[in-house]
């Protein structure tokens, strides 16, 4: 092919535009667009370049303004234990400059290596470590295969970081004289922690439950007080009616029915049932004290009970055989106490909500029970006794 006839072949193969403007460039072939989670029906063709794409509008790409401020009260409020993991997380990584959200893995691993130093439980540092992973966004959480290694040999050199030191149970003979004691003086913040300390031993219940509680979410009767929970730790997205009988050694009823009508008097019918007292006996109220108020708003912080609980305890002139004082006490009483009256596993994980199958009712209380009864020495004779 002549020079001429080369240039008239580019001619016509080209495709005439107007002036100023560019030609298309050439559509490039259909490529298959597949991988490894691609899922076809049969008959159902492979999607490829060439498809169809989907527009989308501004109105595809925005959320509204109640669903923005409900997503950032969300993200504000998180869960108590993820913003208390995240509260030390972010504070180490600004005392050693690091960043804190998203961080690296070699952050990571390094914060984990500092909580081994401190000594923490292993059962901690886990928590700690997956509630601060967790809160990075998805995609950006760091690799934990590292601290892994780190949290293994930790484990299997330090003795302390398996040991789990239990609370002390307070059982019948420990609450009772508590309850006497927080309302000898008749003060309404003794009414309070009398209904406080009787609903936690019977409800079972963890701290946070007990608080987080409305009254709407409460029925008292002549001789019970039922509980609607809208979930616990173990049955999320699974509400629960709990009746809750009472017995002449707790006075549930009468404890609870006194604080209620309380309320009542001073106009409080809904929301939370435990709520903070002013030394002038009236119930306060967040919106009247801004200067206290919290997150939490009238609901009594987890760490309120936990401080009432000591308070009374001590005040009632009782003593540990070493364990620690807590709020979770009660719970771990409720449940002494029914092991120790032969209840299995089974009924103390229904009572307490433990998930189905937990170790905990049968390992920490049913099994110890029955250890302190039975001495296998026993069957050996006393030596020099007579027969």
């Amino acid at each position: 092919m002549s020079r001429d006839q080369h240039d008239d072949a580019e001619i016509l193969d080209a495709e005439l535009v107007e002036d100023g403007q560019l030609a298309p460039a050439a559509a490039a072939p259909a490529r298959f667009l597949v991988d490894q989670h691609t899922v076809l029906r049969p008959g159902q063709p492979i999607p490829t370049t060439a498809d169809p794409v989907q527009r989308y509008t501004e109105r595809d790409l925005y959320v509204s303004d109640e669903t923005s401020q409900a997503l950032d009260e969300a993200e504000e409020e998180g869960s108590a234990p993820r913003r208390t993991a995240m509260n030390g997380f972010e504070a180490w990584c600004a005392s050693v400059g690091r960043v804190a959200n998203p961080c690296t893995t070699a952050t990571f691993t390094e914060y984990g290596a500092h909580l081994m130093r401190r000594q923490l439980k292993v059962s901690t540092i886990k928590n700690y470590m997956s509630l601060i992973r967790t809160s990075m966004e998805p995609g950006k959480q760091p690799d934990n295969s590292q601290y892994l290694i780190l949290l293994a040999h930790y484990r299997s050199k330090s003795k302390r970081a398996v040991r789990r030191k239990e609370a002390f149970p307070i059982t019948m003979p420990y609450l009772v004289p508590m309850m006497e004691k927080a309302e000898a003086d008749g003060r309404p913040i003794g009414w309070r922690d009398s209904a406080l300390l009787a609903f936690g031993y019977r409800f079972l219940g963890r701290s946070v439950e007990d608080v987080d509680l409305d009254i709407e979410d409460l029925t008292v009767t002549d001789n019970q007080v039922t509980v609607w929970l809208a979930e616990d730790k173990t049955h999320k997205d699974e509400d629960q009616t709990i009746p809750l009988h009472d017995r002449p050694d707790l006075n549930l009823v009468f404890r609870m029915r006194r604080w209620l009508d309380y309320l009542a008097e001073q106009g409080i019918t809904t929301g939370p049932v435990f709520r903070e007292v002013l030394r002038n006996g009236k119930v306060a109220f967040s919106e009247t004290r801004a200067k206290k108020a919290t997150k939490r708003g009238d609901y009594l912080r987890p760490q309120t009970v936990n401080d009432r609980v000591k308070k009374w305890f001590y005040a009632a002139g009782l003593k540990t055989d070493g364990r620690p004082v807590s709020s979770h006490g009660l719970r771990a009483g409720g449940a002494t106490d029914l092991a120790e009256s032969k209840a299995t596993a089974k009924e103390l994980e229904a009572a307490g909500r433990w998930a189905e199958g937990s170790p905990i009712p049968g390992t920490v209380y049913v099994r110890p029970v029955k250890n302190r009864s039975h001495d296998p020495f026993s069957k050996v004779p006393v030596y020099g006794a007579e027969a």
